[in-house]
């Protein structure tokens, strides 16, 4: 009898114990390596502690769990955790009562927090003219050149030099060609690569108003000269089989890994998966650019997401967000996560320790998207924040589709971009004007 009482106290005890554990819900949309990686922060967080449960969950692609995200605040079931792709920043900054900034929520929770211990240009992106940090910089991201060494190589180039400059890529993918190879260049993440972040290298206006950083009467200047030269010279390649356009997003990166196409400009984050599955010698190097623009190279604009946190949620919850965010922010754990991606290491001191630990040296061109990042900035190239930007690089998509396929010039192309992404600009504006 006394044995059955012992054993309904503890089994009474352990089911408390298990009850007490706070769970936090996360949304994410990583899929393939970079979904391992999420799921092993959740695992170790959660191993490391006894208090809280993170519990991570695909939402599908960034625009689908933005809208998923929506919906479900409105239904009073958001997640705790939301991540966020960086064009969707200035929706969730206008989205009052929506979100609580995670300045506020480390603070409330005691957790130590010191926004200057973030790399500048990612810290800066997602903190308001108040100098309140919004949200917490996640999987940061830049846009960097991928090559196939071993078809350089066959192709009878230098593996070991990458062309960084727009009118060498052009004359290696002919070569490339010449060689038998179909698909000498293709583009991830169009609007992001070739007008976002070729923009900002190139040192020349995005859109108005600081690229949108200064206002919300921000408008679109993707039609500039050197805007059309470039949209025309990568269409010209595309009628002479040195560019191939395979899709939106990062869709065209399957084709650089198997083989199929030898060259990519796409996110620094392709690396982790690049270096697990390439079957072939790699490297990494800079966004070509054009030597005869004054001030090119400059640096290149932050991608990738960050992590917001959804309002309405009970204190201790906010306690155990405000925990994993310290944990994944350590310098140990941002470090491993940023050797293991090819993501930004976020911190300064992820970054140093892991130069420290000699990667970069073991890694050649693992350090690319680090030093494109920590540039001098200017006005033209610290970021973009645009309302209504997720549907604006839906019509970068559209408008660009239609010169890889003959129908349209890079002109028109570009000014129906700016035509039709100011006017949702101007909504934009008047609906969230105070």
């Amino acid at each position: 009898m006394k044995l059955k009482l012992v054993a309904a106290i503890v089994g009474a005890s352990l089911a408390l114990s298990a009850q007490a554990v706070t769970e936090i819900q996360w949304w994410h949309s990583m899929t393939a390596v970079n979904g391992e990686w999420v799921n092993d922060l959740a695992k170790n967080f959660n191993a490391s502690q006894s208090d809280y449960k993170i519990i991570p969950t695909y939402k599908g692609k960034y625009d689908e769990s933005m809208t998923a995200a929506v919906a479900a605040f409105r239904s009073g079931n958001a997640p705790h955790i939301l991540q966020v792709f960086e064009v969707g920043t200035a929706t969730m900054m206008a989205s009052k009562g929506a979100i609580v900034p995670v300045g506020k929520v480390m603070k409330d929770a005691g957790q130590k927090f010191d926004p200057k211990a973030y790399v500048p240009a990612v810290a800066g992106y997602y903190t308001a003219p108040s100098g309140e940090m919004l949200s917490m910089p996640f999987n940061s991201s830049t846009t960097v050149f991928y090559y196939n060494k071993d078809a350089f190589k066959a192709a009878g180039m230098d593996p070991n030099k990458a062309p960084t400059s727009w009118p060498e890529v052009a004359l290696a993918a002919a070569q490339l060609k010449t060689n038998g190879h179909k698909c000498p260049l293709t583009i991830a993440w169009q609007g992001w690569t070739q007008l976002e972040s070729f923009s900002a290298w190139h040192n020349v206006e995005f859109a108005t108003k600081s690229n949108g950083l200064g206002g919300l009467d921000a408008r679109m200047k993707v039609n500039s000269p050197l805007h059309v030269r470039h949209i025309d010279n990568l269409s010209n390649m595309a009628k002479q089989g040195l560019f191939v356009y395979k899709g939106r997003a990062n869709t065209p990166e399957a084709t650089f890994i198997s083989g199929e196409c030898a060259m990519i400009t796409t996110s620094a984050g392709f690396y982790g998966n690049v270096r697990k599955n390439a079957k072939f010698a790699y490297a990494v190097s800079t966004l070509p650019y054009y030597p005869d623009v004054p001030g090119a190279p400059q640096n290149t604009v932050i991608g990738g997401a960050s992590l917001w946190v959804m309002s309405g949620k009970k204190a201790e919850e906010y306690k155990g967000v405000a925990k994993f965010f310290t944990y994944i922010s350590s310098p140990e754990v941002q470090a491993a996560s940023h050797q293991r991606t090819g993501y930004l290491p976020i911190t300064m001191a992820a970054f140093q320790l892991t130069e420290k630990s000699g990667f970069y040296k073991k890694y050649p061109g693992s350090d690319v998207a680090v030093n494109q990042m920590i540039r001098k900035v200017t006005d033209k190239s610290r970021g973009i924040r645009l309302g209504n930007y997720v549907q604006i690089r839906t019509i970068e998509d559209e408008e660009l589709e239609g010169v890889w396929a003959g129908k349209k010039t890079a002109k028109e192309a570009l000014d129906n971009i700016v035509t039709r992404g100011n006017e949702l600009l101007a909504r934009f504006e008047k609906a969230n004007k105070r």
